[in-house]
């Protein structure tokens, strides 16, 4: 019986040996192994993953497939894994066959008890719905100045006052953090029209941001742990499973109460219904529009600040840094600048750090919008993305994908790519995203560039952003140099948005406009009119 044993472990052995030759014959990419397939590949290059998802496209020539679980049955569905940065396989995931890539199971059920059913964490025609719901109020110019305000008010009223502190000090200070509490107290203002003052002189806790932000590292510590683990700590209620339960009530609760006074604010059943015209947050526009449930509005409050805050502040601190490096890129933008200012405004320095810049200023910085698309091609928030495979099917570059498997597009990789964007792709050069004569804007082909995704799930709130991000950048540079501080190391964070992994501190210096200000008096025709200047002034 040991013998027969022994015949039959060998002859299974042997059987498993050829099929796993033939296998790792079909994949081209990273190493894979017996049984734990290419997972100890990411585990050996965890710390600097991107780059290496980058290596390996670059050596298979935009597009491979790999395996994290090399066991017969799961291995050519389950486990199977496309990766590709190819602009022709992305117009095709993203647009071409929208309906085969959803996000799929695997996605919705890590976030459903953050986000629920929330459109982004909804596929087919709950997340069509919401959608079209959405797209309604996001293409409202109200909404744009809304939007405006709230960044205006947090940038000259809490950010500036604090850079202006640590200049004077001598102190240097975690930029990526200040940006965070500036995008998270912005967000929250656009998305449910109440400020939670994170950014404050003392840098202060604020219970629902802090069940935010804990809710949101248990649900992305999911996308690390095999699903029935999770589950299993799930049910238990073991160690990062229970905060998210803890953070996730208390984002309820809070969340709850808002809807609560808004839904009577706005039906004037209590102080300040007399003032609801003046509710322009989405959460108020979404209760005008028809009856959502509250699990719908919150659900609809959640996805939008999960969406808007991480993000720009991560491609904000990025961009710092770039600039920072960069000081013919920080002349150029500063001259751009100053020549809007001193159109709109006069010549005067003083009367363009008197108010914050208006709607019309901001949206005509070209170049800064260049510099901060420059950031995100080599920079992009989210740096890889995933789709779940409906049907079997082939992507334009020949590769062949099956009924459940996945597709992971490397947003990071696609920005870095010679065969994309030419010979000098690792260089920061804004100059890129320019019209031949450097007056316009130039939006490239938009699978080239994904850092707002593509095709219908492209992102609604991508003007709002470049007009937060636009505004933040202008109002920083014109009063102040930052430089990265004495022995501060910029790394990368490995997490599913591009964090600085020990944060960006730099010093603060103010910054001298005079200079500035002569150049552009050399080449620019006279200055705007002492009315044209007031006018501004009280903008």
């Amino acid at each position: 019986m040991d013998v027969v044993m022994l015949l039959v472990v060998a002859a299974c052995m042997a059987a498993y040996v050829v099929w796993f030759s033939r296998l790792a014959e079909r994949l081209r990419g990273p190493r894979v192994w017996p049984v734990v397939g290419s997972l100890p590949g990411l585990i050996q290059h965890s710390d600097r993953l991107h780059e290496w998802i980058a290596d390996n496209l670059r050596a298979a020539g935009g597009t491979y497939q790999t395996c994290i679980c090399a066991i017969p049955g799961l291995a050519r569905r389950q486990g199977l894994v496309t990766v590709t940065c190819d602009p022709r396989n992305l117009e095709h995931v993203l647009k071409t066959r929208f309906d085969n890539y959803p996000k799929g199971p695997t996605y919705h059920d890590v976030f459903l008890d953050l986000l629920g059913d929330g459109i982004f964490n909804a596929d087919g025609d709950n997340w069509v719905f919401q959608r079209k719901t959405a797209a309604l109020e996001f293409t409202t110019r109200t909404l744009r100045h809304a939007m405006s305000r709230w960044v205006c008010r947090s940038i000259h009223l809490r950010l500036l006052p604090m850079l202006k502190d640590a200049a004077a000090r001598y102190t240097a200070v975690d930029l990526q953090d200040l940006l965070l509490r500036l995008t998270f107290d912005n967000i929250c203002g656009l998305a449910f029209g109440k400020d939670p003052e994170t950014l404050a002189p003392d840098l202060p806790e604020n219970t629902f941001a802090v069940s935010f932000d804990r809710a949101t590292e248990a649900t992305l510590n999911r996308f690390i742990l095999p699903e029935p683990l999770w589950r299993f700590k799930k049910w238990l209620q073991l160690g990062m499973e229970a905060t998210l339960s803890r953070s996730v009530a208390h984002v309820d609760r809070y969340l709850s109460a808002v809807i609560k006074i808004r839904k009577l604010e706005l039906s004037g059943e209590v102080s300040g219904g007399e003032q609801q015209n003046q509710h322009d947050d989405l959460l108020s526009r979404f209760m005008r529009k028809g009856t959502y449930s509250d699990s719908f509005l919150q659900q609809v409050a959640l996805s939008f600040i999960l969406a808007g805050r991480d993000t720009s502040s991560v491609a904000l601190s990025w961009f710092f840094w770039l600039v920072s490096t960069h000081p013919a890129v920080e002349h150029r933008i500063l001259l751009e600048i100053a020549s809007v200012l001193h159109q709109s405004r006069g010549g005067e320095t003083g009367a363009w750090l008197a108010s914050p810049l208006t709607f019309e200023e901001v949206d005509s910085l070209v170049y800064l919008k260049s510099a901060l698309s420059e950031t995100l091609r080599l920079y992009p928030s989210v740096p890889e993305d995933s789709k779940h495979v409906v049907a079997d099917d082939v992507l334009p570059d020949g590769t062949s994908v099956l009924a459940g498997s996945s597709i992971t597009y490397s947003i990071y990789s696609a920005g870095r790519m010679k065969s994309v964007w030419g010979e000098d792709c690792l260089e920061f050069r804004p100059e890129r995203w320019l019209s031949p004569d450097g007056k316009r804007f130039e939006t490239p082909d938009a699978f080239r560039f994904v850092a707002f995704n593509a095709g219908p799930r492209i992102c609604l709130g991508k003007d709002l952003a470049y007009l937060q991000m636009k505004s933040i950048a202008a109002a920083v540079l014109l009063r102040h140099r930052l430089r990265v501080a004495t022995g501060h190391r910029v790394e990368q964070k490995m997490s599913l948005t591009l964090f600085m992994k020990y944060g960006l501190k730099m010093n603060v210096y103010d910054r001298d406009l005079e200079p500035i200000a002569r150049e552009i008096r050399k080449t620019r025709p006279p200055a705007a009119t002492a009315t044209t200047v007031a006018v501004a002034a009280g903008a």
